[in-house]
């Protein structure tokens, strides 16, 4: 009896991975998709897709998460992914936030990529809940042809699926997709297709099983400027005497369709709504409000062509580069700015330190491939971490300035794929004995008063090497 029983629990051991595994494929079954509408913003560079599920637990157990899918081209373009949980209805919503992490399902199609959305309470059987979904994609639009002159509009591609890629059944779905004007090339027609105007409809669907794919292609005009940053170095150096010191340092591309043949200045200038109406030619950053002492050159020296304006609540400079920019074209420049102190840093309960400050890009609808932002933190700052709303790469280095002595804590933030969704604020906190505000202070005095010091010696003492007049007299 004994033995038989040992066996029995070393099978139940040996299955119960498989039992596992098993269990996650079967619970993503239970969930069902009633409802499933997206809306696709391709008004400008930057892809933003709205989705609206309604999910309805069918099964026997309760359902802690609920899953999203992406396919291989989706997760490689894939910006930001936000979820809500919508509770009421119409101007009485309320929208609660929802954990959203990286998972895995044996039952999904190589590549895909799976999401987590954790919900605040389990989801019994025969109950339903309303999500909205808010997934952003770069480089997704694809420009057709990839070289235009300066005098042609400019059309992209953009490809998706007509159909939700999704681990559940969906009962109902519809997918609309906005472009920025009614002049569409060409589109994949599936039945049911409908256009009006600038929006392009498909389905309604009914009755798709889990992972179904019906891959579509867009083809239309759109002649937003491409402004994608492709490294931003920003670098703020907080001082106890009273400021944040700003600077930035961008690498700008118009990453649209190329600009071919011999660039014009007077066709641009005699004809602005028709030669280089896809040009970048301004672009436009939302900055802390007091902001002062604002500079805006390049390798060359200050570009005067910017406008500063703000009050109590915003600053926004609007600069225009030395020559816009085609498809293709790139720029160098560095924006620098002073900010106060007390709108920046604050103190805790606890006696810590912390800089509050926003991420991301201060520039309107642009992309940044690579951003690295360095905070370089008073001498004497101790055990100096950061906090950021989403995942980055973090290191620390030491800076050393004039006076230092033991260096300047550096705190360096990495990411990649940034877009305007990112700018929110995040904090670094750190510790602070004040009386490391006087070293600076006293090694001046000190090195002033040595200076006297050494002055008044050197005026004190004789270092001639004639022989004193009273020894030449005795020896006469």
């Amino acid at each position: 009896m004994g033995a038989s029983r040992l066996r029995f629990f070393a099978l139940i051991f040996i299955l119960l991975p498989f039992l596992f595994l098993f269990g996650i494929s079967y619970a993503s079954s239970e969930l069902v998709i009633n409802k499933a509408e997206r809306r696709i913003d391709l008004t400008s560079s930057i892809v933003r897709v709205y989705t609206t599920l309604k999910v309805e637990n069918t099964g026997p157990s309760s359902a802690s998460e609920v899953l999203l899918a992406f396919s291989p081209a989706e997760t490689e373009h894939l910006s930001v992914i936000k979820a809500s949980f919508v509770e009421g209805k119409r101007k009485k919503k309320t929208f609660s936030p929802l954990p959203v992490n990286p998972t895995k399902l044996p039952s999904a199609p190589k590549g895909t990529q799976l999401f987590s959305l954790s919900l605040s309470k389990p989801l019994n059987n025969g109950e339903s809940i309303t999500l909205e979904v808010l997934t952003i994609f770069t480089h997704s639009l694809q420009p057709f042809p990839v070289e235009i002159s300066q005098s042609e509009s400019q059309f992209v591609h953009y490809r998706d699926s007509a159909v939700l890629l999704s681990p559940y059944e969906i009962k109902e779905q519809i997918t609309y997709i906005k472009t920025p004007s009614n002049k569409i090339e060409s589109y994949t027609r599936v039945d049911p297709t409908n256009v009006v105007g600038t929006e392009l409809k498909y389905g309604r669907f009914n009755d798709r099983p889990a992972f179904s794919f019906l891959p579509i292609m867009v083809h239309f005009e759109n002649n937003h400027p491409f402004a994608v940053v492709e490294e931003l170095i920003r670098r703020i150096e907080v001082s106890h005497w009273g400021s944040v010191q700003v600077k930035e340092h961008y690498r700008l591309v118009h990453a649209g369709a190329r600009h071919k043949g011999v660039f014009s200045r007077v066709d641009y200038q005699a004809r602005p709504a028709f030669s280089g109406v896809s040009s970048l030619k301004h672009l436009l950053a939302r900055l802390p409000p007091h902001v002062h002492s604002v500079y805006y050159r390049d390798e060359i020296g200050n570009i005067s062509s910017s406008h500063l304006r703000g009050d109590s609540q915003k600053s926004e400079l609007e600069i225009q580069p030395r020559y816009p920019l085609f498809g293709g074209w790139k720029a160098h420049f560095i924006i620098g700015y002073s900010l106060p102190l007390q709108d920046f840093l604050f103190e805790t309960e606890e006696g810590k330190r912390y800089l509050n400050f926003s991420f991301g890009c201060p520039f309107v609808e642009t992309v940044v491939d690579k951003l690295t932002i360095k905070i370089v933190l008073p001498e004497g700052s101790k055990v100096p971490t950061a906090e950021v709303p989403f995942l980055v790469e973090q290191d620390q280095e030491t800076s050393f300035s004039y006076l230092d002595v033991i260096g300047r804590p550096v705190v360096v933030l990495k990411a990649k794929n940034i877009v305007p969704e990112h700018n929110v604020p995040f904090q670094v906190h750190y510790k602070f004995n004040r009386i490391f505000m006087l070293a600076e202070p006293l090694m001046l005095v000190s090195a002033v008063f040595l200076f006297f010091v050494a002055c008044i010696a050197y005026l004190n003492i004789d270092l001639s090497i004639a022989r004193p007049s009273s020894l030449q007299s005795s020896k006469e």
